[in-house]
């Protein structure tokens, strides 16, 4: 199985969320039989990370919309056995990975929008030759949209119909692939349990079965993109709330970046947010370094409540029964947001620039909730389970 994911540490900064969908993709195929091999922007460390084989990505970075036009179709053409590449290019070793593979994965992700046109041609690239080689394609746990237009709308659209199965995680993205005229399944985020006991590839985590007062302190994982957003007084907002959320919950307030460095040195990426928010804050706080995908799933749902600006910290500490304020910048992480958090009946999301007013109203109002949301995720979490599983089983025989 071939499988693209947006992954590959390069500088030693690892984007948390991308690298756990890729995961728990990778266990779910694994555990069904398969044996995979990555799409990966740095090969050699993705082969290290996961222990599989790994092959670069077609590449379609830095280039203006014409240079991508042509350079997806000469991939187009070697995939149809016409030469178009020099010997060298990297497409070319992309090209005879699909036509080994039994199946084609595409992992989840929310770069399917116009936001980020490079992977809309990657994937679009990836599913032209799998259709060209006969290769059976999957698209799994996608963010479509919301910005999706023009030529991009068309190759989106294109990946899917060509996809035997297509997933989506959130209802927005759903109603958009319904526009599209494609029939998508409707799930959790694909890392959704990740380290959670029972999961695909668990080796025995903080369970959601723990009681809220077993859980301590207030997690906080900011982007460090502001959407435009005043950045002092912004902080300020943000250094109020989680000051806010410790005096409700209990200290230890807790930073921890789902894009930052893996070993140290000065801030970057996330924490460059989150030590502008500390020197801000009146309670003392602490950060725990970025790690992996399952150290950060565990940390989520041990903590009593999660302030986010990203989304997979809330993909992490819903199904557990976490208290979540996401923080939003636009109509992208709204989308995500909400959708993310609506799966465990959750809602609470406000614009980040109201941090310090409708996010401290939010914060006591999920603090009075807390036992309820807990037991609704509770609730939800056997048969969202059930259905993953059956998705993934559905994967399998798709490519049987």
């Amino acid at each position: 199985m071939l499988m693209i994911g947006d992954v590959g540490v390069i500088d030693d900064m690892i984007h948390i969320g991308d690298e756990a969908m890729f995961e728990a993709a990778g266990d779910e195929l694994t555990a069904r039989g398969a044996v995979v091999t990555g799409i990966s922007s740095v090969p050699q460390e993705t082969t290290a990370r996961y222990g599989m084989p790994a092959v670069g990505r077609i590449g379609f970075d830095g280039l203006g919309r014409e240079a991508a036009e042509a350079r997806l179709a000469a991939v187009w053409e070697i995939a149809a056995g016409r030469p178009a590449l020099a010997a060298e290019d990297p497409a070319l070793a992309v090209v005879d990975a699909v036509a080994a593979a039994d199946g084609v994965v595409v992992a989840g992700g929310g770069n399917l929008a116009s936001t980020w046109p490079l992977h809309v041609y990657e994937r679009a690239a990836l599913g032209g030759i799998a259709a060209r080689t006969g290769t059976p394609l999957v698209v799994s746990g996608q963010t479509l949209g919301p910005s999706l237009t023009g030529r991009d709308r068309d190759l989106v659209a294109g990946l899917l119909r060509e996809a035997r199965l297509a997933g989506v995680r959130e209802a927005a993205s759903h109603r958009l692939a319904a526009d599209l005229g494609v029939r998508a399944r409707l799930g959790v985020d694909d890392a959704s349990f990740v380290g959670l006991p029972g999961a695909s590839g668990a080796s025995g985590a903080f369970g959601v079965s723990a009681s809220t007062a077993e859980r301590t302190g207030v997690l906080v994982s900011l982007s460090l993109s502001l959407g435009g957003a005043p950045r002092d007084e912004t902080v300020a907002r943000i250094a109020t709330l989680v000051d806010e959320a410790v005096d409700a919950v209990g200290a230890p307030a807790r930073f921890h970046a789902h894009y930052g460095p893996l070993t140290g040195g000065a801030p970057r990426g996330d924490a460059v947010l989150h030590e502008e928010v500390r020197a801000r804050m009146r309670t003392a706080s602490s950060v725990v370094p970025s790690g992996d995908s399952r150290s950060s799933a565990q940390l989520a749902r041990s903590s009593a409540l999660l302030i986010t600006g990203r989304y997979h910290p809330a993909v992490f500490a819903a199904p557990g029964g976490v208290p979540v304020l996401g923080l939003v910048t636009d109509e992208y992480t709204a989308t995500k947001q909400r959708g993310a958090l609506a799966h465990w009946g959750q809602d609470a999301v406000v614009p980040i620039t109201a941090a310090d007013s409708g996010g401290v109203a939010q914060l006591h109002a999920l603090v009075r909730r807390r036992e309820e949301i807990a037991e609704e995720a509770a609730r939800r979490l056997p048969p969202h389970r059930a259905d993953t599983a059956a998705w993934w089983d559905e994967i399998a025989a798709a490519f049987s």
